[in-house]
């Protein structure tokens, strides 16, 4: 039973010229994701823990990170000039070729593999925290139509950084700040924990 991700993207890609916007292509994708491979890898699996994979991420979420670093609406020193850079055709294309690519998974701390799941599977009642898999799904696959995240076998490391900046507000483009009302409530051994989880959820 157990872990697979994401979260956030570094993509860089040329513009293209105006045309009407259509769905993402895939080779079209692979070709603009040259750029992205050095933090994201070629296939979309990281190599460094603390920048996310984004292989088999949705397209819908994928998309909308990149608007919101473009926007401004999330702050990252490396994605929001990559972002910048990008159309919406090219944003279209390149989350076509990660979404389409297989993601490696992880492993849980066996550690904390037991308050990491009673979380992620039943949240903590008496505190108010939501059970992570009621909008990531009981396999961590996410909910594409409503843009949340694929989340497993995502870097425990990225994960619990990204709990962590909701927490504390310095990320804060979830929708009706879903993130930051659970986070806020969580300790730092809760969080190690639930990202540890969520890195052996496959």
């Amino acid at each position: 039973m157990m872990n697979k991700i994401f979260l956030g993207t570094f993509l860089a890609v040329s513009v293209t010229a105006a045309m009407p916007l259509t769905a993402g292509d895939i080779e079209a994708g692979k070709a603009k994701s040259v750029t992205c491979a050095g933090c994201h890898g070629v296939d979309g699996n990281s190599a460094n823990p603390e920048w996310p994979s984004i292989a088999g991420q949705s397209t819908a979420y994928l998309i909308k990170q990149l608007k919101d670093f473009k926007a401004g609406n999330r702050e990252n020193a490396m994605m929001v000039p990559m972002a910048a850079a990008l159309n919406d055709q090219d944003m279209e294309d390149v989350a076509a070729f990660y979404a389409s690519q297989k993601p490696k998974g992880g492993a849980a701390n066996p550690d904390m593999l037991e308050l990491g799941q009673r979380i992620y599977r039943g949240g903590i009642k008496e505190r108010k925290i939501a059970a992570c898999m009621a909008c990531h799904s009981p396999d961590g696959s996410g909910n594409p139509a409503a843009k949340f995240p694929t989340v497993a076998g995502q870097h425990a490391a990225y994960s619990s950084n990204q709990l962590k900046a909701f927490r504390s507000g310095a990320r804060a483009n979830d929708p009706e700040q879903m993130m930051r009302n659970t986070a806020h409530l969580m300790t730092d051994e809760e969080i190690t924990a639930v990202a540890s989880y969520i890195q052996g959820l496959y």
